[in-house]
């Protein structure tokens, strides 16, 4: 076939236009098998006297495995406010989602996932499963073993309708020995100076309806926990059927043990697809 200035000027203009089709095309071919098998976005809750940094080395693993991670500022103000707060994260958020809280942290997630059906899944890291009419105080006192009691310092803090409320630390001084024991004496240190407090209210505060009750859960207990006694963690986990995974740590168990915390949600996820 000869090609003339009139084919060319035919062929280009038709060639483009089957390009610039095609590219919509396969991404919507791409999209549409993201969403055949979309990973879950891990969504991980820290706890009292801990911030979101807790996470980091979790949070590196899991973005290696290829999933989306969000660790928010859990607000540590109130048991309903910080499930309300976790529940407007949540509705930012497209897609399947595994929920991981660590020690208070697990009763923020057991109220947020209620109802909530792209939530596939609970991750407990050392952390409390409260039933309805449960507070997370009242779980820790339930076992012997817990020695956090003596190490907080109360202090009041401004409401915003006015008045003053209670919130605790962890003394410094105290703090390796207590929430950190298997962290390196440098680590722990920056932790306690960075430590979240938590309003004594969001600890006394009852839950609500429990999300483990429909969602399946994990557990993992840290053998060496001074905050949540094992025997409380592992009773919780055997009433939620949750699959339990032990590991010889101190409560602070996501910064010794990273890789073993992020085995248990690996392992959450894969059981959602």
């Amino acid at each position: 076939m000869q090609l003339t200035r009139r084919t060319l000027a035919l062929a280009v203009p038709a060639t483009l236009a089957a390009l610039v089709g095609a590219a919509p095309a396969s991404r919507r071919a791409a999209a549409d098998a993201g969403r055949h098998d979309p990973r879950p976005t891990i969504v991980l809750v820290h706890g009292a006297f801990a911030d979101a940094s807790s996470w980091h080395g979790t949070i590196r693993r899991l973005q290696q495995a290829g999933h989306p991670v969000l660790a928010p500022a859990n607000p540590l103000r109130g048991l309903a406010a910080d499930t309300a707060y976790l529940r407007s994260v949540l509705a930012a958020v497209d897609g399947p989602v595994v929920l991981v809280g660590h020690s208070y942290g697990g009763a923020v997630i057991s109220g947020a996932a209620v109802g909530d059906r792209r939530v596939k899944a609970l991750v407990y890291i050392a952390a409390f499963t409260p039933d309805e009419g449960e507070s997370a105080a009242e779980l820790a006192a339930r076992f012997p073993g817990s020695t956090l009691g003596d190490t907080v310092t109360p202090r009041a803090y401004p409401l915003p309708g006015g008045g003053a409320g209670t919130e605790l630390l962890i003394e410094q001084s105290a703090f390796h020995r207590q929430f950190a024991a298997d962290v390196p004496a440098a680590d722990a240190a920056v932790m306690a100076a960075t430590q979240r407090p938590v309003a004594t209210g969001a600890l006394e505060e009852k839950a609500g309806e429990a999300a483990w009750k429909t969602i399946p859960s994990w557990a993992l207990i840290a053998t060496a926990d001074r905050n949540i006694p094992p025997a409380a963690g592992r009773w919780m986990a055997r009433r939620a059927g949750s699959r339990v995974t032990e590991v010889d740590a101190s409560h602070a168990v996501a910064v010794s043990r990273p890789a073993a915390v992020t085995r248990v949600i690996l392992a959450a996820a894969r059981a959602t697809r």
